[in-house]
């Protein structure tokens, strides 16, 4: 079975940090394991402090529900199917893009979440770890989901 380990956490968020500056962007960004808890942290200069208890929920929420987070936010608009879902878990679902789940050979091993700049920026920052996970592992994929009639 694999385990994400503190070295691959480190080489994913340097990944992220080099996207984020590319694009401009100051960004908190946080790894966790298969079962949410934090195995790594960086907070670029001048990142904003709100966005340190966020990326860590972005990356906790995408294991948790076992899907990227910005799936969330199309089914949990008034209305949806997952309407009212961020105010579950202690507040701690978040329902922003930017928190992926990281994928081995079908099983989600951790998951990555970034906050700093739109979600589509956090997307693009947090995917750019996500694919060179995924060139490493050779295996890895994407988490998708379902919730009511709406695909994720």
């Amino acid at each position: 079975m694999y385990k994400l380990t503190l070295d691959t956490a480190k080489k994913l968020m340097a990944v992220a940090e080099q996207k984020a500056r590319q694009m401009g962007l100051n960004s908190d960004i946080a790894i966790v394991d298969e079962g949410g808890n934090l195995v790594a942290f960086h907070r670029m200069d001048n990142a904003r402090i709100a966005g340190i208890d966020i990326s860590q929920s972005k990356a906790w929420t995408s294991v948790a529900m076992q899907m990227p987070t910005a799936n969330l936010a199309q089914s949990a608009q008034p209305g949806g199917p997952t309407f009212g879902i961020n105010t579950t878990n202690h507040g701690k679902l978040v329902i922003l893009g930017g928190g992926i789940p990281l994928m081995h050979e079908g099983k989600i091993v951790g998951g990555i979440g970034v906050s700093g700049g739109t979600s589509a920026q956090d997307i693009e920052v947090a995917t750019a770890a996500v694919q060179a996970f995924e060139n490493t592992r050779g295996h890895a994929s994407y988490a998708t989901g379902r919730i009511g009639s709406i695909p994720l």
